[in-house]
C-alpha cells in the first residue's frame, strides 16, 4: 500500500518504468505493417500559443471544470487538487487508492446536471474486494468545504490483480444521462477482452447511480458482467462524446503499433487480441488478422503508435479552423495531434505544439478555450497570439 502524502520522487520510478516499457523504447514497425494511410503534417500554429495556467503538476490525469471557474485535477499518485483563483488546494476524503504503474487516481467527470445533483465521478485503482493487488473502480461523491462526502462506490472491477498495466480509464456521459467508462485489459489479453464474464478490456454503461440499464446488451446472459456495453478493447485512455451525433468515441493503445479510434456500439466486439494492426513488443506476430467478420474495424489507427491519451472534440468559435475536429495527446512523441474529420472519417493529421511534453489529457473548457494537461509541467491553455 502506498502512502499518498509521500514525496513526488517516490512515485515516479514504477510509473516511468511501466511507461517506458509500453511507449518509449520501441522502434517503429517493420515494413509489412504499414503506417496509417494519412501521413502526419506540421501545423502552422502561428495564430496560437500556449500559456501555463496551473504549474507544478506531476501526472495530471483528469480535469473537470466547476461552475465557479475552478478546476478539479486528478494526480495519478492519488491527490485531487482544486485550482481556484491561482491557488491549489488538496481535496480531503478520497477513498483508499492504490497507485501502481499506470494506475492510481485517473479520470474525473461532473454529472451532466451537476448544479442540481452535485455529483462528481472519478476512476481510481481500488484494493477493495477479492484477490491481491487492485483493480479499476468508479466512485461518485459530493464536494463540501474541500472534502468529498456522500461517497458511493458504483462499480468495482474484479478480481484484483498485481498487474501495474492497462487500467483504462476514462469517463463520459451521453445525451441520455448514461455513464460510460473504460477498463483496460489489465495486461491479460488472453483472458479478459473477449470474455464478457470477466472484467477488463471493456466499455461499460450504467445509470448515474450505478444501476444497470435494462437494455444493456448482456443483461440476460448468465454470469455475464451486466454493465458491459462493448468488449475486445485493450487500454482505453481517451473518451469523448461526439457533439453532433452523441455517440461515444474512444481511443485505445495498441501493442507495438495499432493504436485505434473506435465509435462505441451496443454489444459489439472490437477485436483485441483477435485482430490488431500491431505486433508484440519483440516484433513477433500477435495475429495475422487486421479484420474479421463480426468484429468492428477501427475508425482510424496509428501505426506506428503515438501512445494516445486524452481526447476532445472542438466546438469552440475561438478556433474556427479546428471546429468540428478532434484533438488527441501523444505521450510518446510529446505533441498534440489534430485530426481533421469528415463526419467519422479522418482526412488529415496535423502536429501541434511539438515537444510541449507528454500530453496526458486535453479538454475544451466551458470558456471555450482548449486546456492541455502535460506531465511534469502542468495545465496549459491554447490562446490566440497577441
Amino acid at each position: 500500500m502506498h502512502n499518498f502524502k509521500t514525496t513526488k520522487k517516490t512515485i515516479q520510478i514504477p510509473y516511468i518504468l511501466a511507461l517506458l516499457f509500453l511507449t518509449s523504447v520501441f522502434s517503429p514497425l517493420v515494413a509489412q505493417h504499414t503506417v496509417s494511410s494519412i501521413k502526419i503534417e506540421p501545423n502552422n500554429v502561428h495564430r496560437y500559443t500556449t500559456e501555463l495556467v496551473v504549474a507544478d503538476l506531476q501526472i495530471p490525469w483528469g480535469m473537470a471544470f466547476l461552475p465557479d471557474g475552478s478546476i478539479l485535477i486528478t494526480e495519478l499518485f492519488g491527490e485531487m487538487i482544486l485550482f481556484k483563483d491561482g491557488i491549489k488546494t488538496s481535496i480531503e476524503g478520497l477513498p483508499e487508492i492504490r497507485q501502481s504503474g499506470q494506475g492510481g487516481l485517473m479520470d474525473i467527470e461532473l454529472h451532466p446536471k451537476y448544479k442540481e445533483t452535485g455529483w462528481i465521478y472519478f476512476a481510481f485503482g481500488s484494493p477493495e474486494g477479492e484477490g491481491n493487488g487492485a483493480n479499476t473502480a468508479i466512485m461518485r461523491a459530493k464536494l463540501k468545504n474541500n472534502k468529498f462526502v456522500e461517497k458511493e462506490l458504483i462499480y468495482k472491477a474484479t478480481p484484483n490483480t498485481n498487474s501495474p498495466l492497462h487500467w483504462g480509464s476514462r469517463i463520459e456521459f451521453d445525451n441520455n444521462g448514461y455513464l460510460y467508462f473504460a477498463i483496460g485489459d489489465r495486461f491479460k489479453r488472453d483472458h479478459n477482452p473477449q470474455d464478457i464474464k470477466r472484467d477488463g478490456g471493456k466499455i461499460y454503461r450504467i445509470h448515474d447511480n450505478g444501476d444497470i440499464p435494462d437494455d444493456n446488451p448482456f443483461v440476460n446472459i448468465k454470469d455475464a458482467k451486466k454493465a458491459v456495453y462493448s468488449y475486445g478493447h485493450r487500454n482505453q485512455q481517451g473518451m469523448a462524446k461526439h457533439p453532433e451525433t452523441g455517440k461515444i468515441w474512444i481511443h485505445e493503445h495498441g501493442p507495438k503499433g495499432g493504436d485505434e479510434i473506435n465509435i462505441i456500439k451496443k454489444g459489439k466486439n472490437y477485436g483485441w487480441p483477435k485482430t490488431t494492426y500491431g505486433v508484440n513488443y519483440s516484433g513477433t506476430e500477435i495475429t495475422k488478422h487486421r479484420s474479421l467478420p463480426g468484429i468492428e474495424d477501427p475508425v482510424f489507427h496509428w501505426t506506428p503508435s503515438i501512445a494516445p491519451s486524452g481526447m476532445a472534440f472542438i466546438t469552440s468559435d475561438k478556433y474556427p479552423e479546428w471546429k468540428g475536429d478532434l484533438l488527441v495527446g501523444s505521450l510518446k512523441f510529446q505533441y498534440l495531434e489534430l485530426l481533421k474529420l469528415d463526419k467519422h472519417k479522418v482526412t488529415k493529421r496535423e502536429k501541434l505544439f511539438e515537444m510541449i511534453g507528454r500530453v496526458r489529457n486535453v479538454r475544451q473548457g466551458p470558456d471555450g478555450y482548449i486546456y492541455i494537461a502535460v506531465e511534469r509541467k502542468g495545465i496549459f491553455r491554447i490562446i490566440p497570439k497577441k
